[in-house]
């Protein structure tokens, strides 16, 4: 099933049809195990904790992180878990002391789940990097389930034009891809992007929105990648080991793979940026000073704030982003992972409750 639209769309909850009685069980795609596929469970709804808003789940997207979490690359996750951190859903109960929220609020919930506030980088506007973070679909439940719970100062609220499936992924593939693009040199105008899915497909639409010309690298011979890409509005696009046309202003790299740094380094110009925009990348090989040489930067993305958030969701409002999804089905979760392993998912697969 897919869908491509742009965020126009409404949900059908509303406040007048929240259920005034919830059920007593949900259905969730469950890893028991780290590298075996999900288990479907029949399990009980969570209660809100004070400060937390039980939200019956619309979609939810499936992102690379979650391989990253099934495959051990990323260690030491909530077991028992339920993955999944680009949910998209409805308010449908309110702890005591989650004021900012109502039964019937439409709301988005990321990657960062919690931030204790107090830890040095808290306190310095770097709730990114603190110390004490919690992670939706990592280290607590995600959306890969009909009934999360969340933080409310977590959570985004959200006006009804996000109220379908095709908006979930602007909840990770969007917002990291908005903070990786905010790293660049404000003179930058051609631009790399290395691996072209979920989040190039959205971010190519704000570069080209702000007048850049975008450069697309996919994994060698994926002709239907680079179609994708050029069909969106990408100015060329090519295989990964190709070099392109003119030199770039800025790379920023989506792919998993620590190579992709050095041959963005050959890609660059003098004084520009490499951006690694993943949570997991294979090793960095080495490679010669001179690819360094002439102040040219590599640096990393870790998770994002809140005011990214915000931000986001504004430009996203002016420029109408439009999300190109598959659909899958809840129980149909390691098909979708599959898929996305694979290499079959052109824009972002996302899970429908």
């Amino acid at each position: 099933m897919f869908e491509k639209s742009g965020i126009g769309m409404t949900n059908n909850f509303s406040a007048n049809n929240i259920q005034t009685s919830l059920p007593k069980s949900m259905k969730a795609m469950v890893m028991d195990v780290a590298g075996k596929p999900l288990v479907s469970k029949t399990l009980p709804i969570p209660l809100p904790a004070a400060d937390q808003v039980l939200i019956k789940i619309i979609a939810c997207g499936v992102c690379r992180t979650d391989l990253h979490i099934m495959d051990s690359e990323l260690p030491d996750p909530k077991l028992p878990l339920i993955p999944g951190h680009e949910i998209i859903g409805t308010v449908v109960q309110t702890g005591s002391g989650a004021a900012n929220f109502k039964t019937g609020d439409l709301v988005g919930v990321p990657w960062v789940g919690y931030t204790c506030g107090y830890c040095k980088y808290c306190l310095r506007e770097q709730e990114n990097l603190c110390e004490n973070a919690l992670f939706t679909g990592y280290t607590i439940d995600g959306g890969y389930a009909e009934y999360t719970v969340a933080f409310q100062k977590y959570c985004f609220h959200l006006s009804p034009q996000y109220g379908s499936p095709s908006s979930a992924p602007l909840l990770c593939a969007g917002l990291i891809g908005y903070r990786s693009y905010k790293m660049i040199q404000p003179h930058a105008k051609q631009l790399g992007f290395y691996g072209f899915g979920a989040a190039a497909h959205i971010l190519i639409q704000i570069a080209l929105h702000q007048g850049k010309e975008i450069y697309a690298f996919t994994r060698d011979g994926d002709i239907g990648a680079q179609a994708f890409a050029t069909g969106l509005g990408a100015t060329w696009a090519g295989d990964s080991g190709v070099t392109p046309p003119s030199k770039l202003d800025a790379a920023i790299i989506f792919a998993p793979v620590g190579d992709l740094v050095t041959k963005a380094l050959k890609d660059i110009d003098k004084g520009c940026s490499v951006i690694c925009a993943g949570i997991h990348m294979s090793d960095i090989p080495s490679f010669p000073y001179q690819l360094l040489w002439e102040e040219r930067l590599v640096r990393s993305v870790a998770n994002l704030t809140r005011k990214d958030g915000d931000d986001f969701f504004d430009l996203a409002s002016e420029i109408q982003l439009k999300t190109e999804t598959r659909l899958f089905p809840l129980q149909e979760a390691n098909e979708a992972l599959a898929a996305l392993r694979k290499g079959e998912i052109h824009g972002a697969a996302v899970l429908v409750m």
